[in-house]
């Protein structure tokens, strides 16, 4: 018994203090003073956190102006107004897509670093976005997503693609001389003549809608074609300053070179060529008494690349780069939890006939369940909160379709529309979505406290 026990009257009990004894905490402090200590953290709790949540609620339940008291009314407009309900279904896409696509691919970034010779490296270069903010990201992908293939680097790629497997057309405006030319139009773009082509008599398919100094390369003069075989020529019939004669090929008239000519007879192609530097092409003799056809290969509109940022796709775009400014977030914690795995899990799982995948699947992923729960929860709680990018990246026209509630908040108090009601309200909602997600980190922080 120790001799706090026995001055105490030997019962062993610990003394009680007095009713005039200042309480003190577990640590011995004063309470008072631990009270003091807290009071600056706890003003600023109050000032930041409470007093904006409390006021958001009361706001909530009043009109536009503050005038009136509407009750629920703020929030049943944001369930059955066109804006805020697009809002809240790409609020959901987001919610329901990008983390999910965020952890997946920090898994397997993480899972590989761990395999390869400059893992450290590659972490660092998916790992830098990161140290970029949303507005620059936002800024970045504007330009990425640009429609045009000479500033959008996404639609450079993919016209390179498609004219790498695709012929491009390279007189896009060209149409046939009119007052001219017997060329009609006969579907699909393409041009058919009237008349028929005869051996000795040599074809003439003058066009125009370009202008001398707009054809692509350095084209040469055009050439009357000569000779008894089925021939023609193929030219730009005008010329800068005017003069000449229409639908003769005239001194100084530009050639058009590489368009396609066919033969058609019954509806059939017979025969074809392709026009050459000086604008003339040869027939076969089959061709012989057919009717001239430029397809509409020859002026169909250059292919731009995709409209990344229109209504269609301009959501999965943002989501698109938010997954690469977050995939590095995730790869690191998801790392962390990996180095933490026990190995000889891994191994006794091999020895025992398991391959790659099996353990990756049904050991690995197992084993990182809370990491990758964690992961997922911390971003599912981010994209709730996401609005520079989209406000940034999707042009005026699109905005509207690549609307959240965190934008539509800012559009309904602050970007014109003037509504700090509605505005409560969707602050209100966000803040009852993120709850359930912040209940479940912190119940699982426990957990890991008590192990």
């Amino acid at each position: 018994m120790s001799s706090s026990a026995v001055k105490a009257g030997g019962t062993g009990e610990l003394p009680v203090p007095s009713a005039g004894t200042p309480r003190k905490s577990v640590m011995g402090t004063k309470l008072w003073v631990a009270v003091l200590f807290l009071l600056p953290a706890l003003l600023l709790l109050g000032s930041l956190v409470v007093y904006p949540i409390g006021y958001s609620v009361w706001r909530s339940l009043y009109n536009a102006d503050g005038s009136g008291f509407v009750g629920l009314d703020n929030y049943i407009d944001i369930f059955t107004t066109d804006s805020t309900l697009t809002a809240v279904r790409n609020t959901a896409i987001w919610v329901a897509v990008a983390p999910a696509l965020v952890t997946v691919l920090g898994l397997i970034f993480a899972v590989l670093t761990e395999r390869v010779r400059w893992g450290t490296a590659f972490k660092l270069i998916v790992f830098m976005p990161m140290a970029i903010s949303m507005l620059a990201a936002g800024i970045i992908f504007r330009l990425v997503y640009e429609q045009d293939p000479e500033q959008g680097v996404a639609n450079a790629i993919v016209t390179s693609v498609h004219d790498a497997f695709v012929d491009s057309s390279v007189y896009p405006k060209a149409r046939p001389n009119a007052q001219a030319s017997d060329l009609k139009a006969s579907g699909g773009g393409s041009f058919t003549s009237t008349g028929t082509v005869q051996a000795g008599s040599p074809a003439l398919l003058p066009l125009v809608g370009i202008a001398p100094n707009k054809l692509p390369g350095s084209p040469e003069d055009a050439r009357a074609a000569t000779g008894e075989g089925i021939t023609g020529t193929v030219w730009l019939d005008f010329k800068l300053g005017g003069g000449g004669e229409k639908g003769k090929v005239d001194a100084g008239e530009k050639a058009l070179e590489g368009v396609r000519v066919e033969a058609v007879k019954d509806g059939e192609v017979v025969a074809s060529a392709t026009s050459g530097a000086d604008g003339t092409f040869t027939l076969p003799e089959a061709a012989d008494g057919a009717q001239l056809r430029l397809p509409g290969s020859n002026f169909s509109a250059p292919y731009n690349g995709i409209d990344w940022l229109g209504p269609t796709l301009v959501t999965p775009a943002i989501i698109g780069s938010y997954v690469w400014m977050w995939a590095g977030f995730a790869m690191v914690l998801i790392a962390a939890g990996l180095a933490g795995v026990d190995r000889n899990l891994l191994e006794a799982a091999r020895v025992d006939g398991a391959n790659e995948w099996q353990v990756f699947r049904k050991v690995t992923v197992p084993l990182l369940a809370p990491v990758l729960i964690v992961v997922l929860v911390t971003l599912m709680i981010n994209v709730m909160k996401i609005f520079d990018l989209i406000y940034i990246i999707a042009p005026q026209p699109s905005q509207d379709d690549a609307n959240v509630l965190a934008l539509q908040l800012f559009q309904s108090s602050f970007g014109g529309g003037g509504n700090y009601g509605v505005g409560s309200a969707i602050g209100v909602i966000l803040l009852l979505l993120v709850l359930p997600m912040m209940y479940v980190n912190l119940r699982r922080l426990r957990k890991e406290r008590q192990r």
